[in-house]
C-alpha cells in the first residue's frame, strides 16, 4: 500500500520525536557525567583540542598526523570508558541513543525503509482500523471447526479457504466478499481474520458496524460543522484498500440508507478497492429491505458465502458456566 502524505508526515513526525527525546536524554546524561565523574570532561575537551590539532598538521602536510590522531583517539577513549565503569556506569553511557539502532531513528538503511517503519506501517493502520483489540482473539490462530457438523461444517470450510484466497491474491485480484447467515456462525470472526492478516502486511483496513457507518455518514452529511470530517471520511471510505461493513441490516433503518450504501459500493468498485460485508439478512430480505440497484451490485460483484450453524457465542457461554 502507498502511504498518504498524512499517514507518511505522522510516521515521520514520530520519528522527529524520537530523535529529540533521545537527544534530550543524552545531554542530561553528559551534563550528569561531567558533575559528578572527575576528569571526565577534561578527557572530553582534549579530544576535541587533539583532533584540531593533528587536523592542522594534517593540512600543513605531516603524514603521520592520521595515525597520530587515531592512536591518541583510542588512548583518550580507552581512558574515558574506564572512568565511566569506574563510576558504576556502561562503558556505553553516553553513546547515541537510539530506539532503532539499524536505522539510527531515521526510518531507512542506505534508502530502503527498515523494518522499524513497516512496524510503524502497520501500528499507524491498526490504529486508524479501530479493531486491534477485536483482532487479538479474532484471528486465524483462534480458528476452531469444533462447532460444526455435515453440512455446516463443509460449508464453512470452503469459506475458510475463500477467505485465505483472498488474502492471498488481494494484491493481483480484485474481489469482493459477502458473508450472510444466521446469528453466531463465524461471520464476524472471519472478517476479522482477513483484516488481521491483511494489516500485518501493509494494507489499509477500515472496519465500521453497519449502525456505526451510517450514523456517522449521517451526521457529516448534515452538520456543517463536520464538514471538514465528512471529506475525510469520505476519502478513506474510497480509497481504503479494504472496507469492512458488519452487521448490513442492524442499522436504523432510513430512507436514505440505499443510496448512501450503493454510492459507497459504487465509488469503491470504480477504484477496485474490496469490500466485505456481513449480515445476518437473508437474500431475500437483503432484497426487500434495500433497492435493487444494492442487491444487483451485491450479487453480481460479490463472492456470496452462506452460513449455517449453532450460535457458538452462545455454545461457548454455555461450556463456560459449566466449568
Amino acid at each position: 500500500m502507498a502511504l498518504t502524505n498524512s499517514q507518511y508526515d505522522a510516521i515521520m513526525r514520530e520519528y522527529e520525536y524520537r530523535q529529540n527525546r533521545n537527544r534530550h536524554l543524552l545531554d542530561e546524561r553528559t551534563a550528569f557525567i561531567y558533575k559528578n565523574v572527575d576528569g571526565y570532561r577534561e578527557l572530553s575537551e582534549s579530544i576535541a583540542a587533539i583532533s584540531v590539532s593533528q587536523g592542522r598538521k594534517l593540512l600543513e602536510g605531516d603524514d603521520y598526523a592520521l595515525e597520530d590522531l587515531r592512536t591518541s583517539l583510542r588512548s583518550l577513549s580507552s581512558m574515558k570508558d574506564q572512568l565511566l565503569t569506574g563510576a558504576g556506569y556502561p562503558a556505553d553511557y553516553l553513546a547515541p541513543i537510539y530506539d532503532c539502532p539499524d536505522c539510527k531513528d531515521t526510518g531507512y538503511i542506505n534508502g530502503v525503509k527498515c523494518h522499524c517503519f513497516r512496524q510503524a506501517v502497520i501500528d499507524l493502520l491498526y490504529e486508524q482500523s479501530g479493531i486491534r483489540d477485536m483482532l487479538e482473539k479474532e484471528n486465524f490462530s483462534m480458528l476452531s471447526y469444533d462447532y460444526y457438523q455435515g453440512e455446516d461444517l463443509e460449508r464453512f470450510g470452503k469459506t475458510v479457504n475463500a477467505c485465505r484466497n483472498f488474502i492471498k491474491t488481494f494484491d493481483t485480484d480484485y474481489q469482493n466478499l459477502f458473508f450472510y447467515g444466521t446469528v453466531g456462525t463465524g461471520k464476524s470472526f472471519l472478517s476479522g481474520c482477513i483484516a488481521k492478516e491483511l494489516i500485518e502486511s501493509g494494507h489499509s483496513v477500515i472496519y465500521f458496524s453497519a449502525a456505526g457507518l451510517f450514523e456517522t455518514i449521517s451526521r457529516n452529511m448534515f452538520d456543517y460543522k463536520y464538514k471538514e470530517d465528512a471529506l475525510s471520511l469520505g476519502g478513506d471510505l474510497r480509497d481504503s484498500d479494504l472496507l469492512i461493513i458488519d452487521d448490513l441490516g442492524t442499522e436504523y433503518h432510513k430512507s436514505t440508507a440505499p443510496s448512501v450504501l450503493f454510492s459507497l459500493l459504487n465509488q469503491r468498485h470504480l477504484c477496485k478497492k474490496s469490500t466485505i460485508i456481513s449480515t445476518n439478512l437473508s437474500l431475500e430480505d437483503l432484497l426487500n429491505r434495500y433497492s435493487d440497484r444494492v442487491f444487483s451490485r451485491i450479487t453480481n460483484q460479490y463472492s456470496i458465502c452462506k452460513f449455517t450453524g449453532p450460535d457458538i457465542r452462545t455454545l461457548k457461554k454455555r461450556l463456560q458456566n459449566r466449568k
